[in-house]
């Protein structure tokens, strides 16, 4: 079983991702946060296989985010979602240190075959780009 941190402040984006993978029976969306905060929080109250963080988080950047989960979590494999398609800010992310990245127009099997490959081939593979 993947545990899941699902990290978005829109609800309705939020539960849709929650729906999505609540179909794969390998995936558990064991957690949800709406503020960069939060994310913080979870990770470091519990174990999680990935964060799925969205990069517009309401109280802190999502790269503040990744950042600080770098530093505390480097194992943690975090696969970004984003609104912009542009290879340059694709680009920064994976930089910093996101194991993935994924635009939030992708379908739902995209998503979860996504997590599952972060998940598998750890920080230490090429990052994944869609």
């Amino acid at each position: 079983m993947i545990r899941v941190l699902i990290a978005e402040n829109h609800a309705v984006v939020r539960h849709g991702l929650v729906q999505i993978l609540g179909d794969m029976p390998e995936l558990v969306v064991a957690g949800e946060a709406t503020t960069g905060q939060e994310v913080l929080d979870m990770v470091r109250a519990e174990t999680w296989e990935v964060v799925v963080l969205d990069i517009s988080m309401p109280d802190r950047s999502g790269l503040d985010v990744l950042q600080e989960l770098r530093a505390e979590r480097p194992e943690l494999a975090v696969l970004v979602l984003g609104m912009y398609a542009e290879d340059q800010y694709a680009l920064h992310v994976l930089k910093a240190g996101a194991a993935g990245y994924l635009t939030k127009d992708h379908a739902a099997d995209e998503l979860a075959q996504a997590i599952r490959q972060v998940v598998r081939v750890g920080r230490d593979a090429s990052p994944l780009l869609r």
